[in-house]
Formats: C-alpha cells, structure tokens, sequence
C-alpha cells in the first residue's frame, strides 16, 4: 500500500507544473493523521495531501463552492474540486460569494501565498455589488493586535468593536464571530473598520445561524 501511494504521489507531481499559484480552497477541517495542512489553511492548485487510515480533510474551494470531506487516500488539489487517488470523497455545493473570492492578475501575483476575499477600500464612482458572506457570524482574517469596529450602515445597530488580541485568534490570525457568540443581521450592509482601512459588505438575506461553512462567511481584512 505505502509503495502504491509513492506511485500516486510520483505521477501527481509529474502531472502538476512547480510554479507558485494563487490558494483555490480552504482548509475547514482535519481529523487523523494528515501532514503538512492544518485548520484554516490556504492550498493551490497542485498541492497533494497524504491522509493516513480513518483520517480526513474538509477543503472548500473558492471558485466553485464546492466542499469536499475527503476520507483517507491521496489528494491532489484542482482549481475548481480535487483528484482523489484510494480515498472516498463526497462533495456538496455551498452558497458563497464566487466574484469576490477571485483576484485580480495583479493581486494574484502581489500575493499568491494566502487570500480568499479581498475587499477594497471604498472609492469613489458607480457602486459595485458588494462581498456577501452568507452566515450571520463571519470568520474574520486580520492581524492581531489591531482593533475591528463593525457599524451597520443600512439601520440603527450596536456597533461592534473587538480588540484582536492573539489569545482569541484562531491561528494567530481568524478571529470567529461564532465562535466569540457575536452575529450580524440577515440582509444587513456594514462597514468594516481596520485601523485606517474601510472595507463594506453585506449580509445574505438569508443567513442564518445554524451552522454555516466557513468559506460561505469568510471575510479577509489585511
């Protein structure tokens, strides 16, 4: 089987051209024995993942909204879903926002390490259609330290503020509102402030709070 595997894995690398790559998915969960990702990783196309016996990984892709739990075997990350060589995966589509998870060539080459939404600051002209996370509680990527102030802009609200202390941050870097017991109002617009950065969004009308994959209310605010 181990020999098998080397095989798998040999015939993925040749097939797969080494060369840096925008992230296409997420990694949302891991369960067992799986080396080189962990929990709220990025990983690009061509990326291969070895989940070793009874072991498992979450990855939802950006572009397609496809969330894959892929159970044991070898993986190669795709750009839309994955390859899966001696495992079982099972695939649904999820409601996210596909337009603001793409990146434009020059940010794809400013950054191809980790991003899935970036929000520009507000700027003048005609308004274009907003990021939308579909959960009312969003998964919010920021650097500790700094301190994120969420107002409503369409309504009377609290406004929100959260000093980012790394204590509460997932991986240093992912502050949960769900997590925190903090959430949003379906069919909401806000502004996100960070530092001396503005970023806006909204809220599907219909988010709920029930549970909600991550890349379907992930927001990026670095």
């Amino acid at each position: 089987m181990r020999s098998l595997i080397g095989a798998i894995v040999g015939v993925f690398c040749l097939a797969v051209p080494a060369v840096a790559q925008t992230p296409a998915a997420i990694v949302e969960d891991v369960q067992g024995k799986v080396d080189g990702i962990a929990f709220m990783d990025y990983v690009a196309p061509g990326k291969i993942i070895k989940l070793g016996p009874k072991a498992s990984v979450t990855l939802s892709y950006l572009k397609s909204c496809l969330r894959e739990t892929i159970s044991e075997g070898v993986v190669l990350v795709g750009s839309d879903q994955s390859t899966v060589q001696l495992g079982d995966v099972q695939r649904v589509k999820v409601p996210c926002d596909t337009n603001a998870a793409q990146l434009s060539e020059r940010q794809a080459n400013q950054s191809a390490a980790t991003t899935f939404r970036t929000m520009r600051s507000d700027t003048k002209g005609a308004p274009a259609k907003l990021p939308t996370i579909y959960g009312v509680s969003p998964m919010v990527q920021a650097k500790s330290g700094s301190t994120l102030v969420i107002e409503r802009t369409d309504g009377k609200e609290p406004t929100i503020s959260v000093p980012l202390k790394s204590e509460i941050m997932e991986g240093g870097k992912f502050y949960d509102f769900a997590k925190a017991g903090k959430s949003l109002t379906p069919g909401g617009t806000y502004l996100a402030i960070l530092g001396a950065k503005r970023y806006t969004f909204q809220v599907d009308a219909s988010a709920t709070s029930s549970s909600t994959p991550i890349v379907g209310r992930l927001l990026r605010l670095e």
